[in-house]
């Protein structure tokens, strides 16, 4: 069975165009036994990092611990994931909050990653990442009127859980009608259905 875990970070929930892109682009990729995991992390909120996993994580505090419950569920979620999916729009240039929540907990020392003098080491397995990044300007190529901190946030903090092995995918200018919004999310699809073509490919080599 092929696990998949689609984070949905976005305000628009189902509506939105990248949810739309990733489960269209699944489907008919026509994975066999294939089992998609759907998380959102703004219907179904999860928990701010609070005191108690403060100072739980400078205490040696077992990984079993009640103020690791969160953490723990969502790091198990996605290391029993074979692919990862994230659907997130750009909000002031990079992630939003409930996204960089994800990662607050997904990031943790000694359960995730381990720190050594040459710095974080993924204690996570790779695994093909797709982002969906949407956004209502343009944050790629000659178009682009604002710096992109999203890219290369992402990128460095999932590689310091392990997962390297990440493709981004802009779908831009979504304020400026549906010409345009038709525009980006084909270009999307293409490049999208491709990039999963090669995993799928990949895995099935190995």
């Amino acid at each position: 069975m092929t696990k998949i875990l689609l984070l949905n970070s976005g305000p628009h929930s189902d509506a939105s165009h990248g949810y739309k892109l990733a489960i269209e682009t699944i489907a008919a990729a026509q994975i066999d036994n294939v089992r998609i995991v759907e998380r959102d992390l703004v219907q179904s909120p999860i928990p701010p990092i609070g005191r108690d996993y403060a100072m739980a994580i400078t205490s040696h505090t077992p990984h079993d611990a009640k103020e690791f419950d969160w953490s723990e569920r969502l790091i198990v979620e996605l290391e029993q994931s074979d692919m990862l999916f994230i659907v997130t729009p750009m909000h002031n240039f990079t992630v939003p909050a409930s996204l960089k929540l994800w990662l607050d907990h997904v990031i943790r020392i000694n359960r995730s990653f381990n720190s050594t003098p040459q710095g974080k080491i993924g204690l996570m397995q790779d695994r093909p990442t797709f982002v969906l990044v949407s956004s209502g300007g343009f944050h790629v190529g000659e178009r682009a009127k604002q710096l992109d901190f999203l890219t290369p946030y992402l990128r460095y903090a999932l590689a310091s859980i392990g997962i390297k092995d990440v493709h981004f995918f802009p779908l831009e200018g979504l304020v400026f009608g549906p010409e345009a919004v038709s525009k980006t999310v084909e270009e999307a699809r293409l490049q999208l259905r491709e990039k999963l073509s090669s995993a799928l490919a990949t895995a099935s080599a190995s």
